[in-house]
């Protein structure tokens, strides 16, 4: 298996005039080995389908071990992390969605908060549903939201039948875990506007020296590179999935108005310049 790392994404080129069910997008990466991800929040709900590797998922209820095969689904709202495996590091498709028949098919399915994973050794259809509504939104076309919901279909009544699920316990969440979960919560809702690690401290009643120990240790960074980073992230997804906006537009989106700071600090988290990233990622 190889250990280099790959990533493609394609969202969805239009929205659907109803919100029962709504597609976002869909992609694929081989990860690195360690690769990690979070602690961190998403506003939608987030579908992992495991191809090759192994890594663990953490929830704020458990710890789980995957492999090919599995599934595993993040709510939003949810704090969640996951780690790909040093020596197989995995390879997954996901797809990400949201709606008001969301919940319903998530709870059809028992996917609850408290059992976000499906074991599905031996069926590839999952990961081929994936892949087609990946395919459907590359093309760009207007029905593709259509075509993607019909696979999105098909994806989740696989998914049901497969239930069999494996848990590894851990604590009860701590005050301390639910103090971070908030301070990552004010940084996932507000980063797009020009938030301080001063003004979270207090709203949320504590002095800034015990937060920012609490929070590395929780995290393993500061809360000002935490924030850095996620801010990094919503820039880089929107470097590569809108074109049409210039790097200023982007900087100000992540709620870094000053242009040449976030170039600065995206060169520094990513290795290469906002207009170098978009010309390697473009396409």
């Amino acid at each position: 298996m190889s250990n280099e790392e790959t990533y493609s994404v394609s969202s969805s080129p239009v929205l659907p005039l109803h919100d029962r069910l709504i597609v976002l997008f869909s992609g694929v990466s081989q990860t690195t080995p360690l690769h990690a991800l979070g602690p961190k929040l998403y506003d939608y709900y987030l579908l992992h389908l495991v191809e090759a590797g192994k890594g663990t998922f953490q929830t704020e209820h458990a710890l789980y071990e995957l492999g090919p095969g599995d599934a595993f689904l993040i709510h939003p709202g949810q704090l969640v992390s996951y780690v790909s495996d040093a020596e197989e590091p995995w390879r997954y498709r996901w797809v990400a969605f949201k709606g008001q028949e969301a919940e319903g098919l998530v709870k059809a399915a028992g996917m609850l908060p408290d059992t976000p994973v499906v074991f599905n050794p031996g069926s590839h259809r999952p990961a081929r549903y994936i892949r087609l509504i990946q395919e459907c939104f590359s093309r760009k076309q207007d029905q593709a939201h259509i075509a993607a919901s019909g696979y999105f279909q098909l994806l989740w009544a696989e998914l049901m039948t497969h239930t069999r699920r494996h848990v590894l316990p851990s604590a009860a969440e701590t005050q301390i875990q639910r103090t971070v979960k908030q301070m990552i919560t004010v940084m996932t809702s507000q980063y797009a506007h020009p938030v301080s690690i001063e003004q979270m401290c207090a709203s949320l009643g504590y002095n800034r020296a015990y937060l920012s120990r609490i929070f590395k240790k929780e995290t393993g960074l500061p809360p000002v590179t935490y924030l850095l980073k996620l801010r990094m992230d919503r820039a880089k997804r929107l470097l590569r999935e809108r074109p049409d906006l210039s790097v200023e537009q982007v900087s100000a989106s992540v709620g870094l108005p000053d242009s040449l700071y976030f170039s600065r600090q995206f060169k520094r988290f990513c290795g290469m310049s906002p207009t170098a990233y978009r010309r390697e990622n473009s396409g």
